[in-house]
């Protein structure tokens, strides 16, 4: 229910600390300290403080008790899949970010386990971590863990469900748009794309990124709703392209939804007898160095900034962790890299 709700009972939610210690006939900075288990309290005041904020069902801040622990200088960053490659610039990006402020680090890998997820959070805890970066495996929004820690927590990647809990993530819906606005800007205007599975909210973005640039130019994206959505990988970005070349001989540019399936467009683009980028321009995602440098021609793509991403969520954990609190999901902008497979479209006749 929400707390507006008629008959509902919204103790829990607006007692202050301020009033545990007036029930209790105490200080807040005795409330404060009984309540963490400080020194320097009596054993009355303790006992009267305890009962008074059992009596008013009070709920302490977590970041404001996270603020009253003996700091350790040390992070927890946990991650549900280390091997998983968008994860490690990530990690290199928090890492910097909490080296340079003379943190240090324990890195811990639930390898997409809730259970080992719990159980790795718990380790940190007992390490006495003062915050914890949560980095997705996906850009899929996940559940907030499932039991709250008492120290500040932010996810990256993947973000919490929860707008409480404070969430940075890459803008996949600009990445659609950035791709389609720069294949127009050279010429072209019958666009089709070739996208991951649709189980991934990077492929929905990119795709509702896409379609409304391509709207915003009076156009329509070619081939969809039929040809859109498909597996991550070369195989798919061939046997799709094939498809759509045949029945959409002329399109003229291709937003491939990976780097990965943008090599299979691009295969298939040159078995039909078309050239890239004079007849097919191409665009993937994610600026794989080994892809697209590898591509002929190299191959224009999205970068996610990904190590930019772990450190403005490492520098953001760290704000936290000083009682600078935000919530909410942050996407952070990414950016176009243009190379020799979309070169602007030739005039018609020449040379």
């Amino acid at each position: 229910m929400s707390d507006d709700d008629s008959g509902t009972d919204t103790t829990a939610t607006t007692v202050t600390l301020a009033d545990v210690a007036r029930a209790a006939g105490v200080s807040v900075a005795t409330a404060s300290k009984a309540l963490n288990g400080k020194a320097h309290v009596s054993a009355r005041a303790r006992e009267a403080v305890t009962a008074a904020a059992s009596a008013l069902a009070f709920v302490p801040n977590p970041f404001a008790r996270a603020l009253n622990r003996a700091p350790t200088n040390t992070i927890g960053m946990l991650t549900s899949d280390l091997d998983n490659r968008f994860v490690l610039p990530i990690l290199l990006g928090a890492e910097d970010a909490f080296g340079a402020g003379s943190l240090s680090v324990l890195l811990a890998d639930a390898r997409d386990s809730v259970l080992r997820e719990q159980l790795q959070l718990q380790s940190l805890l007992t390490r006495r971590v003062d915050g914890v970066l949560v980095v997705g495996r996906t850009t899929n929004p996940r559940p907030p863990m499932q039991s709250k820690p008492n120290v500040p927590v932010v996810y990256v990647y993947a973000p919490s469900t929860d707008d409480q809990d404070l969430s940075f993530e890459p803008d996949n819906e600009l990445a659609g748009r950035l791709a389609v606005d720069h294949l127009v800007a050279v010429g072209r205007r019958r666009i089709a794309i070739v996208n991951g599975e649709d189980t991934y909210a990077a492929a929905r973005d990119r795709l509702r990124g896409a379609a409304a640039a391509t709207e915003d130019h009076g156009l329509e994206l070619v081939g969809t709703p039929g040809l859109v959505f498909g597996s991550w990988n070369e195989a798919w970005g061939r046997q799709a392209t094939v498809r759509l070349l045949e029945a959409h001989p002329d399109v003229d540019a291709i937003v491939a939804g990976s780097d990965h399936i943008a090599r299979g467009v691009m295969d298939a683009v040159r078995e039909s007898g078309r050239r890239i980028p004079d007849d097919v321009a191409v665009v993937g995602f994610d600026n794989w160095d080994i892809l697209v440098e590898g591509a002929r021609p190299h191959l224009t793509s999205v970068d996610m900034n990904l190590q930019e991403l772990g450190r403005l969520a490492a520098e953001a954990l760290v704000d936290t962790i000083d009682g600078n609190v935000r919530r909410g999901r942050v996407r952070n902008p990414v950016q176009l890299v243009v190379r020799g497979s979309s070169a602007p479209a030739r005039e018609p006749g020449a040379h």
